[in-house]
């Protein structure tokens, strides 16, 4: 029988399945899935070895996630992927400052999961309620985390400081930075196409939903626009990106409470509460609108400083990759922001661009720039797969 491994990417809204085959350490992806759990009834899109199919899943996520999760392992192992599931792998958005690699969960990293969930109210919850979930109704299946705050463990202590009382660094109050599962397989994709900036001065921007950009010298992350929380940085689709402290301190004494002060920053901010009409670019880039349009232009703003932040921590950039939803996918927001870089030095193959070709740089650009798809369910499958071969042969990890 087939050996599977499911991965969950969970976002605030959505939940991405990936489905692979176990070979081994080796994870073959077959296909994928997602749950938007913002539609009534739910359902479950799957695509299996090149055949699509929606089934409808007769339970409520908000108050019945084990019903779901039941029906769609059922839909996965009896219905459409056939076989035997013997592992679940997570994406975890925050790790903290000890979980710096992918680990096997168990109940001791479950409760640390939990101490961070303030820092990823979007992200964390959601991550604890699949694993929870998953061990209720498989207990003793194998489950790994792999986290997004990993990869830029190799920052130095200069790049992660704010300037706090030092006690509060110390304390854990800095800057983790964000998405390092989609840097980490973007890196290693540059290595494995033998790019010659792979190993040279890099920017990548992440510009998704949630977008952020980092600075990569030599495949390693040296900063990165996000920080403590998943707010910092960049705009995002409803998340406000970096924002003067003060502004926090006015609205609380104007008689904002925690409660409306979260919400509005998570929730109601970014592209949606600039524009006043979406958090998804491409509606903002069909609307006619002077707000959608201010809302865009800001976007890519603020995506090109922040560009030319991480050029000056690099000391220079070789090239700019562009990843994600937008990043892949959105030719005109590419080009505005490659435009506000022009005195770096990049210049842009309208052609290649438009046509999102892997390299989208003309041949006299003095900055290569490329589009590069990201993978994180890979990243997350070949973490879980390498954990249970070492779980299986006893080698530490």
């Amino acid at each position: 029988m087939n050996r599977l491994l499911l991965t969950f990417n969970a976002g605030s809204s959505t939940i991405k399945l990936g489905v692979f085959r176990l070979d081994g350490a080796r994870a073959r992806k077959i296909g994928q899935g997602q749950l938007d759990l913002h539609l009534a009834p739910l359902k479950l899109r799957l695509e299996i070895d090149g055949e699509r199919s929606e089934v409808e899943i007769d339970a409520d996520p908000a108050a019945a996630m084990d019903r779901v999760l039941e029906q769609v392992l059922h839909q996965l192992e009896v219905g459409h992927a056939q076989g035997e599931l013997c592992a679940v792998g997570h994406r975890v958005v925050h790790g903290g400052l000890h979980l710096a690699q992918a680990v096997r969960l168990d109940d001791a990293i479950e409760t640390e999961l939990e101490n961070l969930a303030p820092l990823a109210p979007l992200h964390q919850p959601q991550n604890l309620r699949l694993i929870r979930a998953i061990a209720r109704l498989r207990p003793g299946l194998p489950q790994t985390a792999s986290f997004d705050t990993a990869f830029h463990a190799s920052q130095d202590a200069l790049a992660r400081r704010f300037a706090l009382p030092r006690r509060l660094h110390e304390e854990g109050v800095l800057r983790y930075g964000f998405h390092g599962i989609s840097y980490s397989y973007v890196a290693a994709e540059m290595r494995r196409q033998a790019l010659p900036e792979a190993h040279a001065r890099v920017v990548v921007a992440h510009l998704g939903n949630g977008a952020s950009l980092c600075a990569l010298h030599a495949g390693r992350s040296v900063d990165a626009s996000t920080g403590f929380s998943t707010l910092d940085g960049v705009p995002m689709g409803t998340r406000c990106g970096a924002l003067d402290a003060g502004v926090l301190l006015y609205l609380l004494r104007q008689g904002m409470s925690l409660d409306e002060l979260e919400d509005l920053l998570y929730h109601r901010s970014g592209l949606l509460g600039v524009s006043g009409l979406s958090a998804d670019v491409r509606s903002l880039q069909q609307s006619q609108d002077s707000a959608a349009r201010e809302a865009l232009d800001l976007f890519a703003l603020r995506c090109a400083g922040e560009a030319a932040r991480l050029a000056s921590t690099l000391g220079g950039i070789d090239a700019l990759v562009f990843t994600a939803g937008i990043g892949e996918h959105d030719a005109a927001m590419r080009a505005a922001i490659c435009e506000r870089l022009g005195w770096l030095g990049v210049r842009l193959d309208p052609q290649a661009n438009a046509a999102h070709a892997g390299r989208i740089s003309r041949a006299d650009s003095a900055v290569s720039v490329y589009v590069i798809p990201t993978n994180e369910e890979q990243v997350i499958a070949d973490d879980a797969a390498a954990l249970l071969l070492t779980s299986a042969t006893g080698t530490p990890s």
